[in-house]
């Protein structure tokens, strides 16, 4: 298995609309595990394919605190919502910021798994939250559209000075004068 490169915010391939799959085959079981290692790595709890670049409706999600339930779902697609709930909600893709976010408190859904095959299931609180902010990277959304813009400009802000210290970190130091 491979650790994946995880997109980071701004970049504008993470704006990009996934296609549905097709195809399921070993190259894609590949890319689910990948997928799941990359999470694991980061850590984090779930990963849309569209965050490691790959334009497919691909997610893997893992919310248990053993890290031993992992949830694959290809093209998946809500069949149902309901209540309202804010909770915060961080993004492997825009590192450091976290903001609560109104979403859905329970859902139902429709996906396939890895070998293609057709399942339903509900959802609610922390695992619907996740099934739901991995989907909008589906749609090219990130959980950042839905905060008010100056929450978005303030987190844009966060992000640039952030990466200017990596930066400065990872260069190289001059040599000490004698």
């Amino acid at each position: 298995m491979t650790i994946l490169s995880i997109l980071e915010f701004p970049d504008e391939r993470l704006r990009k609309k996934a296609a549905p799959v097709e195809v399921f085959d070993d190259a894609l079981r590949r890319t689910v595990d990948d997928m799941f290692e990359t999470m694991y790595a980061a850590p984090g709890v779930g990963l849309a394919a569209t965050q490691v670049n790959v334009h497919k409706r691909i997610l893997v999600i893992d919310v248990s605190d053993e890290k031993n339930a992992p949830l694959c779902l290809i093209n998946p697609e809500l069949l149902g919502r309901s209540g309202n709930g804010e909770m915060e909600e961080g993004c492997l893709s825009v590192p450091g910021i976290f903001e609560k976010v109104c979403r859905a408190e329970s859902i139902s859904f429709r996906a396939q798994d890895r070998n293609g095959d057709f399942f339903e299931m509900s959802a609610e609180g922390l695992l619907a939250v996740c099934i739901q902010h991995e989907m909008d990277h589906l749609e090219g959304k990130l959980f950042l559209d839905h905060l008010s813009a100056l929450k978005r400009q303030m987190a844009r802000k966060k992000l640039q000075k952030e990466r200017r210290l990596r930066e400065i970190h990872k260069a190289p130091r001059a040599a000490a004068a004698v």
